[in-house]
Parts: structure tokens; sequence; C-alpha cells
């Protein structure tokens, strides 16, 4: 058992091993291999426990009707086929409530996301239920217990990205995805919330050119703005900048009052949002008055050389093939860019080629630059809209079937 905190019954959990393994020997299932959708069982959609996605298992370990019961219902491990029932006890009582939540809504929301009944009676908890689930819930509750252990929050949507970890990648360690990315200087901690972010930061770290591809909500912007504000308080770069294509998205704004930064401003609020967000409003904007941190179209690149500089490419999949080549040769000494887009996402007149989707095909392969790519369960916005990017991306592949 892991030295991370928690005690147990050494005799209870040897007992519970023995008969676990008898389970196993009768057809129990597994520790599941596929992501557990913490999402498919939410309140908000109405469903009970018993709706709850069951997770994969393999053909030679999949359980039969002919499978004969384990053995009566006992308190000592597995009560009946392929279930057990398993205690947790807590070496903190305040890390142990910090954990539950307020009126426990971390278990509650455990119980409706995974499908195992949890019982807490002070710093300790009871797990019942099918032994790959109680063995999940159990790994969810280390990892998170050891979080509060250093420090940081949990907060539900915390819970439902540590049980998609878990699940779909049985040995990764929470401190490992857990690294703050910017603390120094910021309105709040900010910190990779699951593996592909975690990785997406490394590689923005390793390459001078990170190219991040994927569906809106999986963090590329937010983190690419974060590793840029910590770049600069670290005096790795001495300033900030941050561009995107000015196209309309389906809609046409037609004529707009004001000077220039009036005109361009609507284009540009996603970036100034994200950054209002990491840093002092008034800061904000005395970085930008002294062009420190610099919000321009992407059009206002053309025949500059970028050094030290952390450039931001934001919304790719809108550039013209000749655009995303002038932007990636305005690098000078010490820079660095990262782009960021959703090649299902494109705005540009028909026929016209992505500089983002040509990129991918033309830089694949070329030393210092990166790639990372996004889907739709690593998406860390509001629960639904993971589940409404996959609606989409299933009715654009149903259209796609119906064309060929």
């Amino acid at each position: 058992m892991r030295s991370n905190g928690f005690r147990g019954s050494r005799e209870y959990h040897c007992g519970f091993t023995a008969l676990r393994a008898q389970g196993r020997a009768q057809g129990a299932p597994s520790l599941a291999r596929e992501p557990i959708d913490p999402e498919a069982n939410a309140e908000s959609d109405g469903a009970s426990a018993s709706e709850t996605i069951t997770p994969a298992v393999s053909a030679s370990e999949s359980t039969t009707e002919s499978d004969p019961p384990v053995g009566p219902a006992s308190d000592e491990g597995v009560f009946s086929s392929g279930e057990v029932r398993e205690s947790l006890a807590f070496a903190d009582n305040a890390t142990a409530v910090a954990l539950y939540g307020d009126g426990e809504q971390t278990l509650r929301l455990l119980e409706r996301s995974i499908g195992v009944a949890v019982n807490a009676r002070g710093n300790e908890l009871e797990l019942e239920g099918a032994a790959d689930r109680v063995a999940l819930t159990r790994r969810v509750l280390e990892e998170l217990y050891a979080s509060i252990e250093r420090g940081q929050s949990v907060r539900n949507a915390d819970v439902r990205h540590v049980i998609r970890m878990v699940s779909s990648q049985p040995d990764v360690q929470l401190s490992d995805v857990y690294e703050n990315i910017l603390t120094r200087g910021s309105r709040k901690v900010i910190r990779a919330k699951n593996l592909k972010q975690r990785r997406y930061v490394d590689t923005i770290r390793k390459h001078d050119v990170a190219i991040a591809i994927g569906p809106a909500g999986t963090g590329k912007t937010y983190l690419a703005m974060a590793m840029a504000v910590a770049a600069l308080h670290q005096k790795e770069v001495s300033r900030i900048i941050l561009t995107r294509p000015a196209v309309e998205a389906g809609e046409r704004l037609g004529f707009l009052p004001g000077d220039l930064s009036d005109k361009v401003d609507p284009y540009m609020r996603p970036l100034y949002d994200a950054l209002r967000d990491m840093m002092d409003m008034e800061k904000a904007q005395r970085l930008i008055e002294r062009g420190t941190i610099e919000v321009a179209p992407l059009a206002f690149m053309r025949g500059r050389t970028l050094n030290d500089s952390f450039v931001i490419l934001d919304e790719a999949q809108n550039t013209t093939g000749e655009q995303m080549k002038m932007f990636l040769t305005r690098l000078g000494e010490n820079s660095q860019a990262v782009i960021t887009g959703d090649v299902t996402q494109v705005d540009l007149p028909k026929g016209t080629l992505s500089g983002l989707v040509e990129a991918r095909k033309v830089l694949t392969g070329v030393r210092g630059i990166g790639f990372q790519y996004f889907e739709a369960r690593d998406v860390v916005r509001h629960p639904l809209v993971q589940s409404i990017i996959q609606a989409y991306d299933r009715a654009r592949s149903e259209k796609d079937e119906g064309r060929g």
C-alpha cells in the first residue's frame, strides 16, 4: 500500500486481497482500460447510479452468466459476484474533511461518476461496489488526498479530471501532472489539468515553436498565455506578443467606429480576457501601454523581426498559407512561438486552404518544432462542452460517410 498519508488494517486488507484474487479467478473484471466518463452520469442529465458507464473488459476477463457466485455477502472483502467492500482511512482529519468537500460533494460525485457506494465515518471511508470500480475510486481518492497535502485545492472539475486520467492512464501520478505553471505575480495558481495539458507544457518548454491543434476548451491558448507570463516574470524574454488573424467568424461586423485600437479590439478580446485572468488589470494595462505586452492583428506582424519575445498566434486555423509562413519567419534571437487553432472551425472563404492545416503537413518532423494534439475528451471547460463537441463530431462523420 502506498505510503502517502493512508493507513488501514493490515489484517483486513490482507484478507481482502486474498478474496479479491478469488473473485478475479471467478471472472471479476479488471481495472478499467477505457476512461470512465464522469459526465455520463451527472445529476443534470437525470441519470441514476445504475446508468454509470461500464469499463471495458477484455474477452478473457469478461463475466458470463455461467460464472458461479464468489460467495455469500461478507464484510471481509468479496460479498457478491465481482463485488467487494473495502475500507480506507486517512491519517489527518482536517485533510480528510477538505477531501470530502462541503456536504461530502466529492464523495457524492464519485458515487455518481464511477458507480460505487462511498460512506464516510470520520476519517474513514467504506467503498462498496464492483472490484474494478472500487480500485479506481480508491486510486482517485489517494491522488486527491495527496494533492491536498501538497497545498492544492480540489474542486468538482478537478475530481472529474482525475477520474478521466486515472481510468485512462492507470500509471499516471498526479504529482507529475499538476505542476504549477504560473504562481508569481498571478491572480491565481495556474497548472495543467490533465496529461495532455502537461505534455503541451513540456512541448512548449522543449521547442522554439510549439503548435497545438484541437477543439475549443482544451486550454491551448490559456496555457500558452500562462507560459508567456511566466517567461516574462522570470526575465527569460522582455516582451509578450499576442496576435490572431482578424477574420469574421460567420458574422458581418460592418463599419466599426473609433480609432484603430477600437476597430481591432473585438478580434483581440479573448486574448485580453485570458491576460487579465492572470494578472492585475492595472498592471496588465501598464505593460500594454509600455509595449511590454503587445496585442495586435496578424497583419501587423509583416516586415518585423521579433527578438527576445514570447509570441502567441491564436486562431491559427484562420490564417492562409502565406500568412502562416510570414508569421513563422518573424522569429528573431531568443524568441519562441506558440501557435494554436482548431482545424474544424475554419472561417476562411470557401476553397481557401487553412495555413494551420498546411503547416501540419509541411512542418511535421522539422527539428525545433513540436506538435501537441487535443481531443474532445481533453476539454476542461463546462462539462457540457465535451458532449457538444462530440455530438458535432459524430454528425460531421455521419455526413462525410453519407457523401462517400
